[in-house]
C-alpha cells in the first residue's frame, strides 16, 4: 500500500492582494473614491505598502478579506483533516471515500515520523494497514457498498481536499496551527501554506504565523516553548542592536586631530 505525505500546492489567487487591502483601508478615511485609491498605488507604491502594515499591525484584518486564495492539499490524513474542516471561515470540498472506491494498490495512508521511526512499529504499522486494506476490498467484493466498507478504513488513510479562504481566514489559521502545540501533520501543511503566502504577498502575511513571531504567546505553558524562548530571545537581540546602533548615530563625533 502507498506510503504517503502532505502536499500544498497554490492553485489560485487574487491578483493584487496588497492594492486591494490598501484601497479598503484608504477608503474608510478618504473622500476619494475607490477606483481613484486604486489607480494612485501605481505612483505611490510606497505608500501602499506602509498602509498595509499600518492596518496589519493595528489588527485591522477586514481589510484582508478582499482577497482569496485556493490550495489544493494532497496526502493528508483524515486524522488532520478531521482537525483542519474546524476552521469554519476556510472552504473545503474533500475526495470522497463513499464514491471512490480504492483497488489494486490499496489505499494511501500516513505513517506518523514517531512510529517510522522504530523498525518494529513501522512493520506492526504497515501490516495493520494491509490487513485493513484486505479486508476493505474483501467487503467491496462481496457487494458491500463502498459506503459502507469504508468503515474499515483508519484514521492514517490519506486524502486530497481543495481548501480556499480570505486571507485574514488564512492569517487567523496559522496563527493555530503553526504553533509548536498544534499537531504534527496539521502543523507541517501549515507550514507549506506559510511558506508559501509569504513568497506571494510578503506584505500582507510579513508577521503571518504563530504568536511568538508577534511577540506573545496565549498557549498554557507557552513561556516554556523552545520555540517561542528562541524568538524572544531573537527579539530581545534585535532590539539590544537596534538601540545600540541608535546609541552610535547620536553619539558626537571625535575632534580631529591636528
Amino acid at each position: 500500500m502507498p506510503e504517503t505525505s502532505v502536499n500544498v500546492t497554490l492553485l489560485e489567487k487574487s491578483p493584487h492582494p496588497t492594492a486591494m487591502t490598501a484601497s479598503a483601508a484608504r477608503t474608510c478615511y478618504s473622500a476619494n473614491t475607490p477606483q481613484a485609491i486604486t489607480r494612485r498605488w501605481d505612483s505611490r507604491p510606497d505608500d501602499m505598502v506602509k498602509t498595509v502594515d499600518r492596518v496589519r499591525a493595528a489588527g485591522h484584518h477586514s481589510t484582508l478579506e478582499h482577497n482569496i486564495y485556493v490550495f489544493a492539499v494532497t496526502g493528508l490524513s483524515r486524522a488532520a483533516s478531521h482537525q483542519l474542516v474546524r476552521h469554519r471561515h476556510l472552504q473545503f470540498d474533500q475526495q470522497s471515500q463513499r464514491y471512490l472506491a480504492f483497488k489494486a494498490a490499496g489505499f494511501p495512508y500516513v505513517k506518523p515520523k514517531k512510529i517510522a521511526a522504530r523498525s518494529d512499529l513501522s512493520r506492526r504499522f504497515d501490516d495493520l494497514m494491509s490487513a485493513l486494506g484486505q479486508a476493505y476490498e474483501d467487503f467491496l467484493a462481496a457487494g458491500v457498498p463502498g459506503e459502507d466498507a469504508r468503515f474499515v478504513l483508519p484514521n492514517a488513510a490519506a486524502s486530497h481536499l481543495i481548501v480556499s479562504g480570505n486571507a485574514r481566514a488564512w492569517y487567523d489559521y496559522l496563527t493555530l496551527r503553526t504553533c509548536n502545540m498544534a499537531q504534527w501533520e496539521i502543523r507541517e501543511m501549515s507550514f507549506q501554506v506559510l511558506r508559501i503566502l509569504k513568497k506571494e504577498d510578503p506584505v500582507l502575511f510579513r508577521d503571518a504565523g504563530a504568536t511568538c513571531v508577534r511577540g506573545y504567546c496565549n498557549e498554557i505553558g507557552g513561556p516554556k516553548c523552545p520555540r517561542y524562548i528562541a524568538v524572544t530571545r531573537a527579539q530581545i537581540r534585535a532590539g539590544e542592536e537596534a538601540r545600540r546602533r541608535l546609541a552610535d548615530a547620536s553619539r558626537p563625533a571625535p575632534p580631529h586631530s591636528i
